[in-house]
């Protein structure tokens, strides 16, 4: 973790919570612009050998994971090594507003951008929102996430809303870069009632556990 690069705006830069979350997405995502591609795909091989190594994923049948952004931390050898083991891939699919969806990864040549600004989506048939009760791990996107478990997504709510249904119990592990990572003691994320917390976070340079008592995995 390297607190002495990371923007954390004070009280003072807004009064209000959402203020002070779309200052720091909008610092991280400019960070994160200015990763080249090189290092992005160096990174996406070391997340999933990092992944790979969460016990809940070596022994799920069915996890939920997310196709990258360009500029996120790279998804797709996860992707290819949970198939290639025959684990169950759920993706989300965006619908209109804020509905949420659920489909089968088949592949990267499915995955298609269906609108701007969107992640890649497979076209496999939906499942319903409730398709997440399915997995027995789920792996979000996040732009950062402090070391209490709060996650600061791109806005709108989606996964939030996403994992009220997931299954009571399951881990779910935030993805980010290493300088992503807060410590929720000197540099807490802003967060709302609403946000869901996650309750693991990844990075290419290790994973750790969020949830009181579990050990630490650099």
């Amino acid at each position: 973790m390297r607190s002495a690069a990371q923007p954390h705006p004070s009280a003072s830069d807004g009064p209000d919570v959402e203020d002070l979350k779309e200052h720091l997405r909008s610092t991280i995502r400019a960070s994160r612009v200015a990763r080249s591609t090189r290092r992005r795909a160096e990174a996406g091989l070391a997340l999933a050998d990092v992944v790979e190594t969460i016990p809940e994923v070596a022994a799920a049948r069915c996890v939920s994971v997310y196709a990258a952004r360009p500029t996120e931390p790279d998804t797709g050898p996860l992707l290819e090594r949970l198939a290639a083991r025959g684990v169950r891939v759920l993706l989300p699919v965006l619908g209109t507003g804020l509905q949420r969806d659920w489909a089968e990864y088949a592949g990267p040549d499915d995955l298609r951008q269906r609108a701007p600004g969107r992640p890649p989506e497979p076209g496999t048939p939906a499942l319903g929102a409730e398709a997440i009760a399915d997995a027995d791990v789920i792996v979000a996107p996040a732009l950062a996430v402090d070391t209490a478990g709060t996650r600061l997504g791109q806005g709108g709510g989606w996964y939030d809303r996403a994992l009220l249904h997931a299954r009571p119990g399951v881990r779910v592990i935030g993805l980010v870069f290493p300088e992503e990572i807060y410590d929720a003691g000197t540099r807490p994320l802003p967060r709302q009632p609403h946000d869901q917390r996650v309750d693991a976070v990844a990075t290419p340079d290790g994973w750790q556990s969020l949830r009181p008592g579990d050990s630490t995995h650099p």
